[in-house]
């Protein structure tokens, strides 16, 4: 367990690094805000594409130009998120991911990215804990976990001719909880089907 906990603690730290690194070069005026929801299932990723039931989620994030032609573009993305498992877990968490897009003449993008998260899980039913005088409930302080994720999607800008276009997209998101039961159950493999937008609130006018 010592193992684990330094591996999380310095896949958390990465994370930071990486995110502060991001942030000074953040040209806030021209940075543009993700939002989606999505569906999270428990499952062998490209078996099924939606599942049932729902567990939902939303994410929120932003992306950072550093690589772009006229058919492609290269950049990162930090995200943070939160998901509801009524039977297993509800968690929070950060990610970064390294994204690469391939794009048409005529507005639509094939979407990849590569990414790394950071997860924080909680139980969803009352914990309880040995006393001595027998089980009572106990507080849940969380499980920390690392989540690195592989997505493809589609996206399609609204005006091809403006490089700020909104852009709707839909994602599959693949990625593995670990450590996820140490000694029982190594990892887990999760799936998401994410909907969602980029816009520019920001924009100069």
């Amino acid at each position: 367990m010592n193992f684990l906990n330094r591996l999380i603690k310095r896949g958390l730290f990465v994370l930071l690094f990486v995110f502060n690194i991001l942030h000074s070069n953040f040209t806030f005026a021209q940075q543009p805000l993700t939002i989606s929801l999505f569906n999270e299932s428990t499952s062998i990723p490209y078996t099924t594409f939606f599942n049932s039931p729902v567990h939902p989620g939303i994410q929120a994030g932003t992306e950072f130009q550093w690589k772009q032609g006229q058919h492609f573009a290269l950049y990162p993305t930090v995200n943070v998120g939160y998901m509801f498992h009524k039977n297993l877990f509800q968690g929070l968490y950060m990610n970064i991911e390294l994204a690469f897009d391939v794009k048409t003449n005529f507005g639509l993008n094939f979407k990849s990215r590569l990414g790394l998260g950071y997860l924080r899980t909680f139980n969803t039913q009352q914990e309880y804990g040995f006393t001595g005088n027998g089980y009572k409930p106990s507080s849940d302080k969380g499980n920390s976990r690392l989540m690195p994720s592989f997505t493809l999607g589609l996206g399609y800008n609204l005006k091809t001719s403006d490089l700020s276009s909104p852009e709707v997209f839909v994602l599959y998101k693949s990625w593995i909880e670990y450590p996820y039961s140490p000694g029982f159950i190594p990892l887990m493999s999760h799936s998401d089907v994410h909907l969602g937008v980029k816009l520019y609130p920001f924009k100069n006018p």
